[in-house]
């Protein structure tokens, strides 16, 4: 009886740890820039602290340890972003959070030279930004937004 319960534990757990991430019922964290600042860099890289806010519109908090943010222009990678910062982003609240990226200028020449190389002129550019608040225990809460900058026009 033993030896049979052990050989299904596993699948017992894998269903339980599926029906818990099933009933959250938390509507997706809104997630936007709300700032940027300039950090020192080393070599061939540039650094920022970016300041993301996060609106939760769920009606309960959701706790995170650890975030990390992609930036991706032009559908390529642009920078990214670690931070052990930890907190809690109140039911129906907003919090706003820190989290250093790396851009490599390497990867910006090359996406540069890219877009200018192009053989469709474009008057915007299309970005996304992703991530994840990492779960003081299981999972993690994702997040992902999108949209267009307008680049300067010459006259």
């Amino acid at each position: 009886m033993r030896r049979s319960f052990l050989s299904i534990a596993p699948i017992i757990a894998v269903l339980a740890l599926g029906a818990c991430a099933g009933m959250s019922g938390r509507e997706p964290v809104q997630v936007s820039v709300a700032g940027i600042e300039q950090l020192p860099g080393q070599g061939l890289e540039m650094r920022m602290m970016v300041k993301l806010r996060v609106q939760n519109p769920s009606e309960t908090p959701v706790d995170y340890d650890g975030v990390f943010v992609k930036l991706e222009v032009l559908d390529k990678t642009f920078a990214t972003g670690v931070s052990d910062e930890r907190g809690s982003i109140p039911r129906f609240g907003e919090s706003v959070i820190s989290v250093p990226v790396t851009v490599s200028t390497l990867r910006v020449a090359l996406n540069t030279l890219g877009f200018v190389l192009g053989d469709t002129p474009t008057e915007k550019v299309r970005y996304k930004l992703s991530g994840k608040l990492a779960g003081p225990n299981f999972g993690s809460t994702s997040f992902q937004s999108a949209g267009e900058l307008a680049l300067p026009t010459t006259p």
